[in-house]
């Protein structure tokens, strides 16, 4: 499938495993133009997922991208316990890279993005497939954001599936409830790709092992990585071994590989209260049953149905030789 003409992007991250899986990808994909990275607390620490992503971006060649560490704590000042459980000590699964040879931008994370957007002049797209504090940084640092960025696409939110942090909340979305609020609600186009998508495109020990025998150094790092996300998965989510696609299938949307087969637009919040809803993602769906007509309001397009297909095209990507 042809990528639409390149606009420049930036991902928002804490590269854990499928972070670093959609970071392969999108280095692999021709027509992506990958500006920056930028790193927030979430799988594993702000640092440590900006260590990860140098080391990433080292093994899919791209040493000149920047990368910036953002932010450590929510923005209430919580600190975040490291997913080691379900991404490994260190975020990668146990996979033991070299130390990056390109340096670590100097810069914030959110100086990073305001910077990149305004270089952009008014064409970046921004990528979000972490907890949210980043973004509403920069647009508290600088309110003006939202009319210097094209279009934000966010991995985060349940709508009808369960959340995979509490009964009700996703992670990128429950780990910052005010800053997903304040991102969400900002005055920019926005997609949501939810786990109602992104757990039904699945990653398979077949595809797996597609990527250890493919001979490529992208293909091989996500094959070694992805043997502790699918234990993870089968243990917890999925009744076989594999792994949802949830970064790099929001990666896919972004870059308009992928076309959503249903994708409402509609008004979303984040339950920021502390109870048992905080950080759940509250989507106005009511429209459900009448084809979802348009609605006061709403502010997000929300991916709810995908054709299934993206996993086979992640491989194959990852597999191919670099040009």
């Amino acid at each position: 499938m042809p990528i639409p003409t390149s606009r420049p992007l930036l991902v928002d991250c804490d590269t854990g495993i499928d972070d670093a899986v959609a970071l392969l990808y999108l280095c692999r994909t021709e027509g992506v133009d990958l500006r920056a990275v930028t790193t927030v607390a979430g799988n594993t620490s702000a640092e440590r997922a900006a260590r990860n992503t140098l080391q990433v971006l080292e093994v899919a060649g791209r040493t000149d991208i920047p990368v910036a560490a953002g932010a450590a704590t929510t923005l209430r000042g919580d600190t975040l316990s490291e997913a080691a459980f379900v991404h490994g000590d260190g975020g990668l699964g146990g996979v033991s890279l070299p130390e990056p040879t390109a340096p670590l931008d100097r810069r914030h994370a959110v100086d990073l993005i305001i910077d990149t957007a305004r270089q952009a002049g008014g064409e970046l797209d921004i990528l979000a497939t972490a907890p949210l504090t980043n973004l509403a940084l920069a647009l508290r640092k600088e309110p003006g954001l939202p009319a210097l960025i094209r279009h934000v696409t966010v991995m985060g939110g349940a709508v009808h599936h369960p959340g995979n942090i509490t009964a009700v909340a996703e992670a990128n979305i429950g780990h910052d409830p005010e800053a997903a609020d304040a991102v969400l609600t900002a005055d920019w186009d926005l997609t949501l790709v939810p786990l109602d998508v992104t757990m039904r495109e699945n990653l398979t020990e077949e595809h797996r092992q597609r990527l250890l025998a493919c001979g490529t150094p992208v293909g091989r790092l996500a094959g070694e990585a992805l043997d502790f996300y699918f234990a993870f998965h089968e243990e917890t989510a999925l009744p076989f071994r594999g792994s949802a696609c949830h970064d790099p299938l929001a990666a896919g949307i972004a870059v308009g590989e992928v076309t959503p087969k249903t994708a409402p637009r509609l008004h979303v919040t984040v339950d920021t209260a502390d109870g048992a809803a905080r950080g759940a993602l509250v989507a106005d769906t009511r429209g459900i049953h009448r084809g979802y007509s348009p609605q006061p309001g709403a502010n997000a397009n929300v991916v709810l149905e995908t054709d299934g297909t993206f996993p086979d095209l992640l491989v194959d990507r990852l597999c191919q030789a670099r040009k």
